[in-house]
């Protein structure tokens, strides 16, 4: 897994798929705390995600976006879509991604459609296998996208030619 480092890139947007109240039952009572997971991206191919926690929502988010900018990955695509079929799993997630034709959109639903879009993928077809936690189906997708190889790497794996390989 190699990451890219945020300073190369250009305009980094970021979105807020999950906050959650986090509890911790003490002495003298109950400990609030917010924990926030937030997808960032460029649309140019890159994307990453990460999580914080903090006693405020705003700095709980801040310090989720930290974390994202760290964990950013490059995304291949062809054209508009993905290369190819992939399936990612993470604990209970599980998350098939298939690559559609161009003009047909992003068909996928809550935090999967984030990574999507903010990698910058416009035409792909998704669907949910196995748990619907945010935060399993997010590192789900990534692990799926992390699969994600172009005929260029594949053929020189193999040692081949991409019109062999395509063939």
């Amino acid at each position: 897994m190699e990451y890219v480092n945020p300073e190369t890139l250009g305009e980094i947007e970021d979105r807020v798929v999950a906050i959650n109240r986090v509890t911790k039952v003490v002495k003298g009572g109950r400990r609030l705390r917010f924990s926030a997971l937030v997808v960032v991206g460029d649309r140019e191919g890159h994307v990453g995600f990460g999580t914080g926690k903090a006693q405020e929502v705003p700095e709980a988010i801040r310090k989720a976006i930290e974390d994202a900018k760290k964990k950013m990955i490059t995304v291949p695509m062809t054209g508009s879509t993905i290369p190819h079929e992939v399936l990612g799993e993470f604990c209970g997630g599980k998350v098939l991604l298939k690559p559609a034709a161009a003009g047909s959109g992003v068909a996928a639903g809550g935090p999967v459609r984030a990574i999507v879009e903010l990698a910058g993928i416009q035409d792909v077809t998704s669907k949910s296998l196995g748990s619907n936690t945010p935060i399993n189906m997010i590192t789900a997708t990534m692990e799926g996208l992390q699969q994600l190889k172009v005929a260029e790497e594949v053929a020189e794996l193999r040692g081949k030619t991409v019109e062999e390989i395509l063939n």
